[in-house]
């Protein structure tokens, strides 16, 4: 076994040192499963009259390529009956790009939005908006959030940015829409039938008990001269404000392609020209996304390019590529270079009261947007490079200490670490009537965000739960986080097998032991869930229904994650259950097909889920060298 792990990481760390780009970054894909982004760049491109018909043709293929024999299409693929919002996005998204509503493939995209419900059906907010904005979704005569929203003051029950960072800048341009009901259509679009329109009962005040936001915003608004096409002026002007501030040099609002077309399509219905520099800068920026997803275009929602690099020179430093090797120089210069050094929103609620930047972000071109995962798998790329006395050194020690102050800046309250902010999980936001609200207008604690800080506060800075007080409200958060069989629930992965993972690894390195009744209880639970072959899988359903749902077969990401966990909390001698999860690895890694080709990253439940091309490689490696540093020296 020892030959056959060894012959395995050196076979990954060869593939993932031959792919390394000049730049010293790793761009492997991050590809989004459903047809979302693909969809409504057609339909903005087509629609707001902005050419690109080359792209627009490349898109429409993939579309076309994905759809089901059944006539629908899926976010995963094991998605029983397809996916109502996928199928209804590429429906539209189709004729848009030219197709007839008359050939069979449309015929039968029809039938499966029939069979699924019809439109009335559809329960993403992002759909809503994304088919109403060009004219095949009837608008509602109230959106629920209102413009007045964005002039409360942060002293209000409600307010603004009381929702996460994501909700924030998608809800700024839907704010606008919903309340310009804008039509951008194409006269040969041949619209699908559905139910009247919303009725006025169904607006903010039926659905949410607004009476201390009404006091407060009598007290605010009900003065002379404040009149509601006042509010409405006043709000328009804050919405375009709140978003032009937050632009990114390549254009795009937040370094999402979401966010940024629905911009576009605010401005335009605002009255924008499309020559206006922030709608040409947008386009422009929307136009970089764009990747192959195998022989397909597809446009990608963002880049994972900072998380993929520091996850991969991390993995190769533990698989024994020196710190030395110019390849993790060459990475270690790039994650320098996108460390944060202005402040953003994240500083409204950090716990200090002069907060500085200091973490990363996610893609490329992120700015102004750090994320608690992103910054401590960047720490951990650039641990080693801190050493000596050269002046590169001590960049890289300064670098570290701004991330680590900015971490620590943003634990909770609960004690737990959230993905973007601090403290951005008020419970007022669960009355607002937003489909989702609870997985993307709140940003709170979860276990694998929590589990993940540990893991590189207890093995990178050599904190523990027993000499350090904030890292013991940590782990005893994540105590009160497990689930009753055991597991924990991760939400920026699939799903259950992500969040163990992380919790036991963090716990472990922090010091908690490995026969805690809590962490032998999730043991069980891993090894009660494993494959025939070894190998462990978990279907995307169970981010939807929440629960763990298994896969019938074993992919290699949620395979390392196990193999993982079972090393972190194993002392001895290495289980016949964990030698098997490392045989699945080692025979699988010489194949491609479903068990490298399995989403396995979260994005919205039931809407978006993520292919990470990185993700097949980076984790077997990194557990497999962690199973050889600890059992086979």
């Amino acid at each position: 076994m020892n030959e056959r792990i060894q012959a395995g990481i050196d076979q990954l760390v060869r593939r993932l040192l031959s792919s390394q780009s000049a730049d010293g970054s790793w761009r492997l894909g991050f590809i989004e499963e459903g047809m979302s982004t693909d969809a409504a760049a057609v339909m903005l491109l087509t629609g707001g009259g902005f050419g690109k018909p080359n792209l627009v043709s490349s898109l429409r293929d993939r579309i076309l390529a994905k759809q089901h024999d059944d006539g629908a299409w899926r976010v995963y693929p094991d998605e029983d009956g397809g996916n109502l919002s996928a199928t209804a996005e590429s429906y539209f998204a189709l004729q848009f790009a030219g197709i007839s509503a008359n050939e069979p493939k449309m015929k039968r995209a029809r039938e499966a939005i029939q069979a699924m419900g019809g439109l009335q059906r559809i329960d993403s907010l992002l759909t809503k908006f994304m088919l109403a904005t060009v004219g095949q979704y009837d608008w509602p005569r109230w959106f629920p959030v209102p413009l007045s929203l964005l002039l409360l003051p942060q002293s209000a029950p409600l307010h603004f940015f009381q929702f996460s960072c994501y909700a924030r800048v998608h809800m700024a341009p839907m704010m606008l829409l919903g309340d310009r009901k804008p039509a951008f259509t194409l006269p040969h679009v041949e619209p699908l039938p559905q139910q009247p329109a919303v009725a006025d009962t169904e607006s903010w005040l039926a659905h949410f008990d607004q009476r201390l936001l009404v006091s407060h915003a009598r007290g605010l608004f009900d003065i002379p001269g404040i009149t509601a096409p006042t509010l409405r002026k006043q709000g328009t002007e804050r919405a375009v404000q709140f978003m032009r501030q937050r632009l990114e040099p390549d254009g795009t609002l937040y370094c999402y392609a979401s966010a940024t077309m629905l911009m576009v399509q605010a401005l335009r219905a605002l009255g924008f020209a499309n020559s206006d520099l922030m709608i040409a800068r947008a386009i422009d920026g929307l136009s970089a996304l764009v990747t192959k997803d195998n022989s397909h275009t597809t446009m990608q929602n963002t880049t994972s390019t900072v998380w993929d690099t520091a996850l991969i020179s991390h993995a190769l430093q533990e698989a024994g590529t020196a710190p030395a090797h110019p390849a993790i120089r060459a990475a270690g210069r790039y994650l320098l270079s996108r460390q944060h050094t202005k402040l953003g929103d994240w500083k409204l609620r950090a716990d200090t009261e002069h907060p500085e930047p200091g973490g990363w972000g996610f893609s490329d071109t992120n700015t102004i947007n750090p994320d608690m995962d992103d910054t401590t798998a960047s720490l951990r790329a650039l641990k080693a490079l801190g050493g000596g006395d050269s002046d590169t050194s001590g960049s890289y020690r300064d670098a570290s200490e701004r991330g680590l102050q900015w971490l620590l800046a943003m634990q909770n309250t609960d004690g737990g670490w959230a993905a973007f902010e601090r403290n951005t999980n008020n419970r007022i936001i669960s009355w607002v009537p937003l489909d989702g609200a609870e997985d993307a207008a709140t940003d709170p604690s979860t276990p694998d965000l929590t589990g993940r800080t540990l893991d590189y506060l207890g093995r990178c800075e050599g904190l523990t739960a027993k000499g350090s007080p904030f890292i013991r409200r940590a782990a005893d958060w994540l105590y009160k986080a497990q689930e009753r069989n055991g597991s924990w629930y991760g939400r920026w992965g699939v799903c259950y097998l992500y969040g163990t993972w992380a919790a036991l690894t963090g716990l472990t390195a922090v010091g908690e032991p490995p026969d805690h009744p809590q962490i032998r209880r999730a043991v069980d639970w891993l090894y009660g869930v494993q494959n025939g072959d070894g190998g462990f899988g978990e279907s995307c359903r169970s981010d939807r229904v929440k629960r763990f749902v298994p896969l019938p077969y074993s992919t290699l990401s949620q395979t390392a994650w196990a193999l993982d966990a079972l090393t972190s909390v194993t002392e001895g001698k290495p289980t016949e259950a964990m030698e098997r999860a490392c045989s699945f690895l080692l025979e699988t890694l010489q194949k491609s097909g479903r068990a490298a080709q399995y989403p396995t990253g979260a994005g919205l439940p039931g809407y978006l889920y993520t292919r990470y091309d990185s993700y097949s490689l980076i984790w077997p490696l990194l557990a497999l060298a962690n199973y050889r540093s600890k059992f086979l020296r």
